[in-house]
């Protein structure tokens, strides 16, 4: 796999467009704007702006204190309603991590795929790629999971691993599959009140933004692919962006100009950041 979104930092870790400047202040370091993290007019779920800053932990438990950001990126199940709460008294949103996209062997769910829907290997420990084909079968695997997010207070989904149809999964899977597939995910987000972001999958972007809140991408600079991304920030939606190998000085140019969050991390996912 090209990217490899939340199984990057498992591995890593277990193994060893112009847009206005009031868009651009939460590329900063610290903060971004409070009023833009609390989402748009009129209450609904949560409507996150251009330029939001952002933090990326999914290596275990969050830090609170890592960084003084209005959102926080976390593993759904590997925090708990406390550290939400935590987040939410210091004025942060969350976004709850759920791998949608491949059966991962050392989750508390596990059993609950049948073997049916899991295909091969993705190139990272203990996961399968799954027949997103068979949503009779996944959909209310995935309306508990996020059942579990909203029960914890997280305020939106980051869905992983939501272009299968790209890779090599044992299945074959079309871009007509990963639609359906895609749409009826950020449907169980929103019928929950959760805001839902579009993990990657460039492609379909066009067809998918009306549909998506915000995007999530990894390493569009590496790639020379960040003015894919526009349609998002056009739409007002932020796209929250990392690097893994990219100097800060090579993308943040970009990303200031483009609207983008972007930040340097290390695969692990971490704490560390070193944001634009």
């Amino acid at each position: 796999m090209r990217r490899g979104a939340r199984t990057w930092g498992v591995l890593l870790a277990v193994l060893t467009v112009a847009v206005p400047a009031t868009l651009l202040s939460g590329c900063s370091g610290t903060g971004g704007s409070r009023d833009a993290a609390s989402g748009g007019p009129g209450g609904g779920r949560w409507q996150p702006r251009p330029g939001l800053a952002w933090q990326w932990q999914l290596d275990g438990k969050v830090d609170a204190t890592a960084a003084d950001v209005p959102v926080y990126d976390i593993d759904g199940f590997e925090n708990d309603a406390a550290d939400v709460a935590r987040l939410h008294r210091a004025g942060r949103k969350v976004i709850c991590y759920i791998n949608v996209g491949a059966w991962e062997d050392y989750r508390p769910d596990k059993d609950a795929f049948p073997r049916s829907v899991r295909g091969g290997r993705n190139g990272w420990q203990g996961e399968r790629w799954l027949d997103i084909r068979q949503t009779a079968l996944l959909r209310p695997i995935m309306e508990r999971r996020f059942d579990m997010c909203r029960k914890k207070g997280f305020d939106a989904v980051e869905p992983d691993l939501v272009e299968g149809y790209t890779e090599d999964t044992g299945f074959p899977l079309t871009a007509r599959d990963q639609l359906r597939y895609n749409r009826m995910i950020a449907g169980i987000a929103h019928e929950r009140g959760l805001a839902v972001g579009l993990k990657n999958d460039l492609a379909q972007i066009p067809q998918l933004v009306g549909t998506f809140d915000f995007a999530v991408n990894e390493q569009c600079a590496q790639y020379g692919e960040c003015t894919r991304l526009t349609p998002f920030i056009e739409a007002g939606k932020a796209v929250f962006h990392v690097e893994y190998t990219e100097p800060t000085d090579r993308f943040c140019p970009t990303s200031r100009k483009l609207g983008l969050s972007s930040m340097r991390k290390k695969w692990e996912l971490g704490t560390w950041r070193r944001p634009c």
